[in-house]
């Protein structure tokens, strides 16, 4: 019997600071391609952070995944690291990894893809600004 894969979704919400910057460009270039974003002070976000789990339904439990779990391993894994924090200089994952937007939600990914059953396809939507989002994984 097939059964049915159904998506659930956890929401999430951090505060980080950042500069994005290259250290093997010039001064000059970081300016034109980051603009505002290379700021040497750095700048912060208040990160809004998706995390979408599609498996199957337990029968037992009725559960793809329990929430309060998934709710509990973002914030060990995510939240308690990366809020509050200045990524490039308190962060282990971005001592050496420009930590734009798309960068940190495959750090996040691959974070949370070591804690999670991989019977269970996981994506990132992680919200920069109300504007601005990437998702990760494209595919699945």
């Amino acid at each position: 019997m097939i059964l049915p894969r159904v998506s659930v979704f956890r929401k999430e919400h951090f505060n980080a600071a950042h500069r994005l910057h290259n250290p093997n460009w010039s001064d000059d270039k970081n300016e034109r391609v980051y603009g505002k974003c290379n700021n040497y002070n750095y700048h912060g976000h208040n990160y809004d952070l998706i995390v979408q789990l599609t498996g199957e339904v337990d029968p037992e439990t009725g559960y793809v995944f329990d929430m309060k779990v998934l709710g509990d391993l973002i914030r060990e894994h995510i939240t308690d690291k990366f809020d509050h924090k200045n990524l490039n200089l308190d962060t282990e994952e971005f001592k050496d990894l420009n930590p734009s937007a798309e960068n940190i939600a495959i750090v996040i990914y691959n974070l949370l893809r070591k804690e999670i059953s991989t019977n269970l396809d996981l994506k990132i939507r992680l919200y920069e600004t109300e504007r601005n989002f990437v998702e990760y994984p494209t595919h699945g």
